[in-house]
């Protein structure tokens, strides 16, 4: 066995605690890989990553992080990256994604996924950043697009030119997440296909679906406690033929449903991915 798989092209879903076993006992799920975040697995030992290591035997994993503040001021220690570099090695992900946003102050994790302000300067650092997190952790890094309810201090570049500016000045792939573009355009009134035409695509190495909420105030919040809405779907389809066939994973992060839910919205993303891309 190769020492690291390749990530399929099309539909993934997010790997949570609750149905774990449930993947391990049955046959093959028509599943394409399933998404991991490795943080919940470091230092663990026992009966979790035990079970993730037996799945990554039969399903190409993806590994999907919360912690290394991308956008922020501060790095993660040495000690931690080590620990994270170990455990991408041992699920064999043939790349580490995270999130284009502020997860820690002061040494203090947030718990939260802060926008940062879209600025050159800080485009720049966050480019020079991923060069040094690469180097640390032997994997190539992709960064995702977040939701966002407010701009931290004066907007310098608009989200699009932002992202690229950071693409521009690294070597990192783009993981697109449909449903934050969406969530976004509703809450901050642009146009979602314009957004998406105007990023650099060639860059997308994933894509991300997940539900969203509705909050009483009007804003749309990415909750991903639900089923992806019919404007995601089609959002996505328009973004596949854009760039042709990409992994698609399908979140669901709260709320979780039965692992035969979740496997049929799985299905109901695969007919649109098929669809739009011709697969199948």
């Amino acid at each position: 066995m190769s020492d690291r798989r390749a990530l399929p092209n099309g539909v993934g879903l997010g790997l949570r605690w609750e149905f774990i076993q449930e993947v391990i006992d049955a046959d093959d799920l028509d599943v394409a890989f399933f998404e991991v975040s490795p943080e919940n697995y470091m230092g663990r030992g026992g009966y979790y990553p035990t079970a993730l290591s037996e799945i990554s035997e039969r399903y190409p994993i993806s590994s999907h992080g919360l912690t290394l503040s991308l956008a922020g001021a501060e790095r993660p220690g040495e000690r931690f990256l080590g620990q994270l570099r170990e455990e991408l090695q041992r699920l064999r992900a043939p790349f580490h994604s995270d999130h284009l946003c502020v997860a820690c102050h002061a040494g203090t994790f947030a718990h939260e996924l802060l926008p940062a302000r879209f600025s050159r300067e800080g485009a720049l650092r966050v480019a020079d950043g991923i060069t040094r997190l690469q180097h640390a952790l032997g994997v190539p890094l992709a960064i995702e697009n977040i939701t966002y309810y407010v701009h931290p201090g004066a907007v310098e570049l608009n989200e699009v030119d932002y992202i690229g500016t950071i693409l521009e000045n690294s070597d990192a792939g783009l993981l697109l997440d449909v449903n934050n573009v969406f969530v976004n355009s509703v809450n901050h009134g642009f146009d979602p296909l314009r957004f998406v035409r105007q990023l650099p695509l060639e860059r997308v190495v994933e894509l991300h679906v997940a539900g969203h909420s509705h909050h009483a105030s009007g804003l749309l919040l990415d909750t991903h406690s639900a089923p992806v809405c019919q404007e995601v779907l089609e959002l996505l389809a328009f973004t596949l033929r854009q760039i042709g066939p990409r992994p698609v994973l399908l979140e669901w992060d709260n709320d979780v449903p039965p692992l035969g839910e979740l496997l049929a919205s799985v299905a109901s993303v695969r007919q649109v991915y098929e669809t739009a891309t011709g697969a199948g």
